[in-house]
């Protein structure tokens, strides 16, 4: 073994160029695959930092007529937990925001109320302190607070001495109990941003309660309970639910689903397709090298020939070619290794957004390499040296036994060549119709309307959380005199308030009721998202209004109380009616029946995104900020996010605005400042992201295949010279001899274009859930993919023909 590891060195060193362009093509392959595989592995196949998270699931409210999974209610929890029995733990979370007063700067930190079981189930011990109790669930002792380690670093400087003392959160003392592990991330698919958690406590009222859904409920499995025992057991819990309170119940189910399952759901598609695409770039990098083999070994046959008659055995032989093989194959996988190592954080910096952690890969913060990655390269590596080298060393030695320049075996050899070239060009064809698909799927993204304008114009989060201005008429004084001092800002044309920004925030939904309408039926309601905005808000986002009026000064709560509709609930709740038609109907938050006053319709909006770029619009309800139904139905908010329409250059209020707030109380603080242009970005990362890669892998493969054409030619040319000169000597013209060349590319592109349509016609189906207003046979595209490779075919082709077109015949002759 180490005498053939040693004739295989000397065999590289012999031909440096060969190397080198082996060793590059190598690198480029096996690096591109070790750092997918990096994110594979981190996302995919790494399981989550919990004790045995494959017993860890996700509960969630199921409406059985259709949609995703939603959050619980507090009393639909309390039944799921007593009555299960599949179950060691089971704990209900709950987002939470609140702000951080008493050291500067003040700043509007995210977490979750959770139950104290919630830690059981997870199995992580805290790095310091301890975990929530269960006494703590009770009102008026839940003041207690865990901390992230990020963030017992940050605002803490890794004080030990944190453990034990108060912070002020909300305007509330705080005991901080506990500071978790610095790799503790949850949850690691919804509120990614949380960094601390605190009891939840409900009052009786609420813990009554089976509406305002707000829960997301997780659970650890009992030893030898499946999944599927456990679904089948809480689908007898609803069905028990749905018959003693039809009202809240009709029509409900409960989603099981294990942990990583919900974390990596919405990417493992994704994931996988880059996986695949990458791979085959591979592929095609095994098939040219293994044809540079080939032209390499037609030089080394009477050589392999010499060996032959000296008693050398074909295994023996094939043996020592191979370790040449795998020699470089493992300084190729080195190199890749490198320049996976090199291009991984690049890779890293492509998948983080903004900050729009709905659309951030999920355990983005955990991808790394580790062991299982250094096997997969060392793993590829020795494959690759197997895939490329094992056919042509077998030719080789073959070829070499018969005769030294056979007929038959150069016969066999072209054969094989044009296989290999015709697998190049069908795999390309495969991973450029799928990139193609995908890019006309992300311009269809892009061409969505979002209902609004993104151009300069500025968001902003401002808490009042714990401030004396986290009530009613305060809030509304202090958000007052904000509007009026930023719209005086040199550069702003507009401002306005809303609670969550379109997209870019949390998304509030209720109940409501149509004036004129009959009752629905249990288990059924009207339903609607809603927004609480101030006037020129629409002016200020771009938004459309299609009949009615904006919302005024004079809508305070001196006066009727008004609202505005869009598109989709005019659509879905008064379909006969016209935008104008339905204006002076009267809607309502909450049954016919509550106190909630009534608001008459003053407009129609166009559809404006809400939470997701891909989603059609559902129903929403706009009411103005002034007024009061919204304030009695959800409660006055701790936040308001401010818009700001500039003339120029946005980002560059960002500072005026933070200057504004803390003049009026520097304990405000102000968060996610964002342009619309970076929100929309961020709703539309993670098909840029996967278009980009897979448009990337594409053209590698592309061009791997015109090398593969040109070099199957251009040795074709060269051991061709002598036949091309007689032809030109007897009165060939250079046409001819031009033509004859590119006459050899035909049969392998034709079988591998009609071998690559073949397999893209079937596999192309796999991308159906990444695509956007495009199918996976979409029609254009395969009719227009197949005549670009043929075209980068032909000039691969051309130019080994334009050389032999162009032989000296006299010279040709003399050529031994």
């Amino acid at each position: 073994m180490w005498n053939d590891i040693r004739i295989g060195i000397r065999a590289l060193l012999r031909y440096p160029g060969f190397t080198a362009v082996a060793v590059l093509t190598l690198a480029l392959a096996i690096g591109a695959n070790t750092a997918i595989f990096t994110v594979v592995n981190s996302v995919l196949l790494r399981p989550l930092r919990y004790q045995e998270p494959e017993r860890i699931a996700v509960l969630l409210d199921q409406n059985l007529r259709g949609g995703d999974p939603g959050p619980v209610s507090p009393a639909n929890f309390a039944d799921w937990r007593k009555q299960s029995q599949s179950f060691e733990h089971m704990a209900a979370t709950e987002m939470w925001g609140a702000t951080l007063t008493g050291q500067d700067p003040a700043e509007s930190l995210n977490g979750l109320r959770v139950s104290a079981s919630l830690f059981p189930i997870l199995g992580v011990n805290p790095a310091l302190g301890r975990v929530l109790r269960e006494e703590e669930e009770e009102p008026g002792r839940h003041r207690v607070v865990v901390l992230s380690h990020g963030l017992w670093q940050r605002r803490f400087g890794g004080d030990a001495a944190t453990v034990g003392a108060t912070m002020r959160l909300n305007g509330e003392a705080y005991t901080v109990v506990g500071v978790m592990p610095p790799e503790f991330h949850f949850p690691p698919f919804w509120a990614t941003q949380a960094e601390m958690w605190v009891p939840l406590a409900f009052d009786p009222e609420r813990a009554a309660s089976r509406g305002g859904n707000s829960l997301r409920v997780f659970a650890r499995l009992k030893a030898g309970v499946s999944l599927r025992q456990a679904r089948a057991e809480m689908t007898a819990i609803a069905q028990r639910l749905e018959r003693a309170y039809p009202d809240a119940n009709t029509g409900r189910g409960i989603s099981v689903e294990g942990l990583h399952d919900k974390v990596v759901g919405n990417v493992r598609r994704a994931l996988q397709v880059l996986l695949a695409a990458v791979g085959l770039v591979l592929l095609i990098a095994c098939a040219n090298l293994a044809n540079l083999l080939l032209s390499r070994a037609a030089g080394r046959r009477k050589e392999i020939a010499v060996r032959i008659a000296l008693g050398a055995s074909r295994i023996r032989l094939v043996r020592q070619l191979l370790t040449e093989s795998a020699l470089l194959a493992l300084l190729g996988g080195g190199a890749g290794l490198l320049l996976a190592v090199w291009g991984t954080p690049a890779l890293l910096a492509l998948l983080a957004t903004h900050g729009g952690a709905r659309t951030a890969m999920p355990r983005l913060q955990e991808i790394s390499m580790d062991g299982r990655v250094l096997l997969f390269t060392l793993a590829a590596s020795l494959l690759t040296g197997v895939l490329f080298g094992l056919a042509p060393a077998l030719h080789a030695v073959r070829s070499a036994a018969v005769q030294s320049r056979g007929t038959s075996a150069d016969r066999r050899s072209g054969r094989l060549r044009n296989a290999l070239v015709s697998a190049e060009f069908a795999l390309a064809l495969l991973l450029l119709i799928s990139a193609v698909l995908m890019i006309r799927s992300f311009h269809r993204l892009q061409q969505v309307d979002p209902g609004f304008r993104v151009e300069n114009v500025l968001a902003a989060q401002v808490s009042v959380r714990g401030s004396a201005f986290a009530e009613g008429p305060a809030q509304m004084n202090l958000f007052r005199q904000l509007l009026a001092r930023v719209e005086a800002l040199p550069g702003v044309r507009s401002a306005a308030l809303v609670n969550h920004l379109p997209l870019a925030g949390d998304l509030w939904g209720a109940t409501v009721s149509i004036e004129g309408r009959p009752e629905p039926a249990p288990g059924e309601r009207l339903a609607a998202a809603y927004r609480v905005i101030t006037p020129d808000y629409f002016r200020t986002m771009g938004g459309t209004l299609l009949s009615g009026r904006d919302f005024t000064q004079a809508d305070t709560d001196g006066a009727p109380p008004v609202a505005i509709v869009n598109e989709a609930m005019l659509r879905r709740y008064w379909p006969s009616l016209t935008p104008s038609d339905v204006l002076g109907k009267r809607v309502k938050l909450g049954a016919s029946g509550s106190p909630n006053p009534w608001s008459s319709v003053v407009g129609v909006v166009k559809n404006i995104k809400q939470m997701q770029w891909a989603v059609e619009a559902y129903p929403e309800i706009y009411l103005s900020y002034f007024q009061q139904p919204w304030h009695e139905f959800g409660g006055t908010p701790g936040y308001m996010t401010v818009v700001v329409r500039a003339a120029a250059r946005p980002e560059n209020l960002a500072a005026a605005l933070r200057g504004e707030v803390a003049s009026l109380d520097r304990n405000l603080p102000v968060s996610e400042a964002a342009t619309l242009e970076q929100v929309v970005a961020d709703a539309v990362h993670q098909p840029r992201f996967h278009t980009l890669l897979l448009n990337l892998f594409s053209w590698l493969a592309v061009g791997l295949a015109a090398l593969g054409l040109y070099g199957v030619l251009s040795f074709a040319v060269t051991a061709r010279l002598k036949e091309f000169g007689i032809r030109m000597a007897l009165g060939a013209q250079r046409a001819n001899v031009l033509r004859l060349v590119m006459r050899q590319s035909i049969p392998p592109l034709l079988i591998g274009l009609a071998a690559g349509l073949t397999a893209a016609f079937v596999l192309t189906r796999l991308l159906s859930g990444l695509l956007y207003g495009v199918e996976a046979t979409d029609p254009w595209t395969f009719g227009s993919v197949p005549p670009f490779l043929t075209a980068v075919a032909a000039l691969a082709a051309w130019i080994p023909a334009r050389r032999a077109s162009k032989i000296d015949p006299v010279r040709a002759l003399q050529e031994e």
